[in-house]
């Protein structure tokens, strides 16, 4: 089988890109990589030290090639606030049910109660 590897390179490249492509994303951008220095090694035949050095050097591309497109993608979506109720209440304004005293209190929001802090004592029926 060793034998085989070394006669014909691309089967190991090709083999090894999807062993890691399969890994749920953990590895997939080295698998990418492997089956890109596969598919050349096939056509074109290098050395091992040749092949490794592309390998590496391909992996370290579609890393960086992966890290700007999520950047990008990253940058045009709104930000999702499902299932983060803190998040959901930035920028929410109510009403005090209660005095804040000792510059604390809480407001009822839907079910729950919120605890409240101001820079100083509120009267009841101000809105925060």
């Amino acid at each position: 089988m060793l034998v085989d590897i070394i006669a014909h390179p691309h089967w190991f490249w090709l083999t090894l890109g999807g062993g890691n492509a399969g890994t749920s994303g953990y590895l997939l951008w080295s698998g990418l990589a492997a089956v890109m220095v596969g598919i050349i090694e096939w056509f074109i035949p290098f050395s091992w030290t040749a092949q490794g050095s592309m390998f590496a050097v391909l992996t370290l591309v579609c890393v960086f090639l992966w890290y700007r497109w999520m950047r990008y993608r990253e940058a045009r979506q709104v930000p999702n606030t499902l299932n983060q109720r803190g998040s959901q209440m930035i920028g929410l304004q109510l009403i005090l049910e209660s005095a804040l005293q000792n510059r604390t209190g809480h407001v009822r929001i839907g079910d729950s109660s919120w605890r409240v802090q101001a820079e100083q004592d509120l009267p009841a029926g101000t809105p925060v």
